[in-house]
């Protein structure tokens, strides 16, 4: 950078002046504004992160018009590959008159260099890997390499920003360390209640009890147990303009409680995701949110405040947990085996063992398949206490029932294999054009015939799961059931192409199927009838058996799906052991208010859903959503 330009830069991103002018236009956000300022004036690159709603993409335009900069935008999605955000050669032209310059049509990411403008890439975690890789170079070096083109020199103003919602696993990827070491990170979260208040107010033109009882609402969805997303302020901003028309229209000199809940049902509850195996509905979460405001009194209200964050890990004690596989791993589960239980237990454990087994040695299926459609759950619990009675017989012949009624269940809603995609070339005509490619494919000449024609798509790549059952806690009837049921989703889920291993933890960690390896359902079912509850939960060893398992296989997208309470009693920081897993998705086991959210936030940083499971007979739903 010469001096002149140099001076001009300065002048044009004084940070001082720059957050002067930003106070009109961005609220709430100084801290990032002062980050966001001084690395564009020092030549840096950065990605905000943060959910949806707080502010990256009013902070960034915000900069950009009070600088002066032109703005390349880029929607971040599966379809961007490295030609459309590169460019290229326009066939027709080049058909014509050759590899000329004036032939390469500029991509954004050209355009951007070449003009020193900032290249803005929403939704940056969508953006495919071959993509992102174009990146490295133009970050790193401040220019590309363009095949039948040369090398482009980034002008000295050229930024990248990057925005991305780093919570959303839906159809998101990683972002590689070679990008994250080229930029800076602003963690962006949601505004303080006052700052929320202000947006809404001057946004709506409207101020007092309508906009904090609209920023109320919006807060309360993101701290409700059973809401797995809550609503930003776009949606307090639409409730204060909607509860506003609907009284003008329903001439109300205020709005009455059913305008309000008119105008907050329309606002909100489309942008909640209730969490999986929750029978609330986001209208009956809206609406108690509602009427529990509605009856606060002004003062001294806790109106909008979240619940105080759930306590952290059990400290990091001594832990000797080990990883067992093959034989050691095939000697604990039949040490567990041994453990039976008598008649006389099983009777004052379940009053409708005489039904279904009249007497010894006898299991009646008609009595059986009569209970499991009376009470599914009550059913499967009686099953599994079955599976391990003394009666050899008995446990035999429901062990058979158990493999039948988990396999059929878990085969309600099989769930469509996906994994992240990779750009092939290949000869046909859906696609993109592979201009080079092509002629070369008809020997230099007009590409004249369909099969000439070479072109670009994306092509799903395998991926491989690990399932993690915790058994430290009590492992018998309907948690023994909700093991087996998961294992059994997991397994049909995997099918004959996906990787699938199985690993039961507690203390140890113990591998019931290998990654690589194919086991007879029936007998990795069996193998989780067979379990006790036992020792301490290591939720870190758990997780690092994972990765080692999941490190074998070649997929592409390597996902661990974790069964527990996730509330961890030995071992260190369970977030501490999520390398080498590029989604954890968490299946909550419970309820409590600490199980909830230590599931939910283990989940978020790894990338991945949660879901509670709280009867067997959720398990199937729960399993489904989790890995679809």
């Amino acid at each position: 950078m010469n001096a002149t330009s140099a001076e001009l830069l300065h002048l044009a991103f004084s940070p001082d002046r720059l957050l002067e002018r930003l106070e009109d236009d961005v609220v709430g956000l100084r801290r990032e504004a002062e980050v966001l300022a001084t690395a564009l004036e020092t030549g840096r690159h950065v990605v905000l992160e943060g959910p949806p709603g707080v502010g990256k993409s009013t902070l960034l335009r915000a900069v950009a018009d009070q600088v002066g900069w032109g703005v390349a935008f880029v929607e971040g999605n599966a379809e961007l590959t490295p030609g459309r955000l590169v460019g290229g050669h326009d066939p027709a032209l080049v058909l014509d008159g050759g590899y000329r310059p004036e032939a390469f049509m500029e991509g954004p990411l050209v355009s951007a260099m070449r003009s020193g403008s900032l290249l803005y890439i929403e939704e940056f975690n969508r953006v495919p890997e071959e993509t992102l890789n174009v990146l490295i170079t133009a970050l790193a070096e401040g220019e590309i390499h363009v095949p039948r083109l040369g090398h482009i020199r980034a002008d000295d103003k050229f930024r990248l920003i990057a925005a991305m919602n780093p919570f959303d696993a839906v159809g998101t990827a990683r972002v590689g360390q070679a990008i994250y070491d080229r930029m800076c990170r602003i963690a962006m979260a949601y505004q303080g209640e006052e700052a929320e208040r202000a947006i809404v107010e001057r946004v709506t033109g409207i101020t007092g009890e309508p906009a904090a009882l609209a920023v109320a609402i919006a807060r309360a969805t993101r701290a409700h147990p059973a809401v797995r997303t809550g609503a930003s302020v776009r949606g307090a901003i639409d409730m204060v303009l909607l509860g506003e028309g609907l009284a003008t229209l329903r001439a109300e000199p205020a709005p009455t409680r059913t305008t309000l809940l008119d105008a907050a049902l329309a606002a909100f509850s489309g942008r909640i995701r209730v969490e999986d195996g929750r029978e609330e509905t986001p209208e009956a979460i809206i609406t108690s949110i509602l009427d529990a405001l509605l009856l606060e009194p002004e003062e001294g209200s806790n109106r909008g405040k979240a619940p105080s964050p759930p306590a952290g890990p059990a400290p990091d004690t001594a832990s000797h947990g080990r990883t067992l596989e093959g034989d050691n791993a095939r000697a604990t589960v039949e040490d567990s085996a041994r453990q039976t239980t008598g008649r006389a237990d099983l009777s004052r454990m379940h009053p409708q063992l005489a039904d279904v087994s009249p007497e010894v040695g006898v299991l009646d299926d008609a009595a059986l398949d009569l209970l499991l459609a009376e009470d599914l759950d009550e059913g499967i619990a009686l099953l599994c206490d079955l599976s391990r009675a003394t009666d050899v017989q008995l446990r035999s012949l429901a062990r058979q029932a158990a493999r039948r009624v988990f396999f059929r269940l878990a085969s309600r809603g099989p769930v469509a294999r996906r994994g992240i995609r990779r750009l092939v070339a290949e000869p046909g005509s859906e696609g993109d054009l592979d201009l080079e490619r092509s002629v070369e494919r008809a020997g230099g000449r007009r590409p004249r015939r369909p099969e000439d024609m070479v072109v670009r798509r994306w092509e799903a790549a395998e991926r491989a799961i690990c399932l993690l059952v915790d058994r430290s806690g009590s492992m018998s009837g309907a948690a023994v059931g909700t093991a087996a049921l998961a294992a059994a989703s997991v397994v049909i889920a995997a099918g004959e192409q996906t990787d699938c291993s199985v690993i039961a933890f507690a203390h140890d960690a113990v591998v019931l199927q290998r990654q690589g390896q194919r086991r007879p359902p029936g007998e990795l079912v069996d193998d989780i009838l067979a379990l006790r509850g036992k020792g301490t939960t290591d939720l870190a060893l758990a997780l690092r058996a994972a990765s080692s398992q999941l490190a074998r296989s070649a997929a592409g997208d390597r996902v661990a799906v974790l069964l527990s309470d996730c509330l961890p009693t030995a071992g260190g920081d369970p977030a501490l052991a999520l390398g080498g897993l590029d989604h954890l998705h968490v299946v909550g086991v419970s309820d409590e208010p600490e199980s909830v959210a230590a599931g939910r936030a283990l989940a978020r940083q790894g990338r991945g859903r949660h879901g509670l499971a709280l009867r067997p007979s959720l398990v199937p739903a729960v399993m489904t959503a989790t890995l679809a």
